[in-house]
């Protein structure tokens, strides 16, 4: 893939501009679904009375600024935030089917979560304690790991699956003890993932972490096709290898642990996002971060809008995520092996 794909002549190419539209065509589209359909102008023009602080409609306003806006908003931090974190690992570990779980912070985010859940936290306590869980599993896994030169990726994964099992026979067993009434019904829910509790003060206290996490995979990401190198071959590009690994270790799991505390489990995001910008762009991770970020925003607004339009009750995104992911996954794979044939 040439450099040329995003840039041309100083200016920027059809394909980087849809690029950085997409997430935008994307929200305003869906601004307009849902139980009550509004017009592309309607919406526009209540936005745009909500920014300037003049008079709207009342029953616009409470819909689109109260209830959609930071939902969409929310969809936009995880979408971009999985898919970030997915294309990271694959490329840090050079395995295409690598997520962002895979060094057991959702595991352990989810352990925070029940626990939360189990005392009858509000919904922000819930988030700060499913976050701080999940960090914690992070250290326990890079404290597992120790620090084997040459090996240090192997027991990585190795530490990583310790601890996710851990933490998932943790959390069954607190499940086990819930009340079956009340709280193990909300757990469940929590766990399929949902953004039915999003609201601006929920995005101001968990998206700090993700976008932080963004930022500094996206302007390391040249450094990742380093890292996907061979050792011997990566040693000799000059860079730290175990400085800028430890760097990409810490920032993804971040984003994970973020995203999963706001809304849940989402699978298939992280797997199936990064994949497809590797199948339309090439392996250089220069241009599949950023393309990555665009189409996991648009891809989790759309999931969105359909878990709260498609039917009376609202879907757990995790369901939506795996009916949709599973045979577009599986129809890339074919694709793809008869591309190699």
């Amino acid at each position: 893939m040439k450099d040329s794909f995003w840039i041309r002549k100083n200016h920027f190419t059809p394909e980087a501009v849809i690029c950085m539209l997409l997430p935008v065509m994307a929200a305003l589209t869906c601004l307009c679904i849902g139980r009550m359909n509004l017009s592309v102008p309607e919406v526009i023009r209540t936005l745009l009375g909500a920014l300037l602080r003049r008079e709207t409609d009342g029953q616009s306003y409470s819909i689109i600024v109260n209830l959609r806006v930071p939902r969409i908003l929310m969809a936009v931090i995880v979408g971009a935030g999985l898919t970030c974190a997915g294309a990271t690992f694959q490329a840090l570990f050079s395995n295409p089917l690598a997520t962002p779980d895979i060094l057991g912070v959702t595991s352990g985010t989810c352990v925070g979560a029940i626990l939360a859940i189990l005392m009858s936290r509000s919904v922000l306590e819930t988030q700060f304690i499913a976050l701080a869980f999940g960090l914690v599993s992070v250290w326990i896994t890079l404290r597992l790991a120790g620090k084997k030169e040459g090996h240090s990726v192997v027991f990585l994964v190795l530490a990583g699956v310790i601890i996710s099992s851990l933490f998932d026979a943790i959390g069954s067993l607190l499940k086990y003890t819930a009340d079956p009434m009340n709280e193990l019904p909300e757990i469940t829910y929590w766990l399929l993932g949902s953004l039915t509790s999003a609201s601006y003060k929920e995005i101001l206290i968990g998206s700090p972490l993700i976008l932080a996490g963004i930022t500094i995979i996206y302007l390391l990401r040249f450094k990742l096709n380093i890292l996907s190198l061979s050792e011997d071959e990566a040693k000799a590009s000059g860079i730290d290898l175990k400085k800028t690994r430890l760097i990409f270790i810490l920032a993804a799991p971040m984003i994970t642990a973020s995203c999963v505390s706001m809304c849940g489990q989402v699978g298939w995001v992280g797997l199936l996002i990064p994949h497809c910008a590797r199948m339309a762009l090439g392996s250089n991770n220069r241009f599949v971060i950023p393309a990555g970020i665009s189409l996991g925003a648009s891809f989790m607004i759309v999931i969105d809008t359909l878990s709260r339009s498609i039917s009376v009750i609202e879907l757990p995104l995790s369901v939506l995520t795996a009916i949709i992911g599973a045979p577009v996954f599986i129809s890339l794979l074919k694709k793809n092996r008869r591309n190699l044939k």
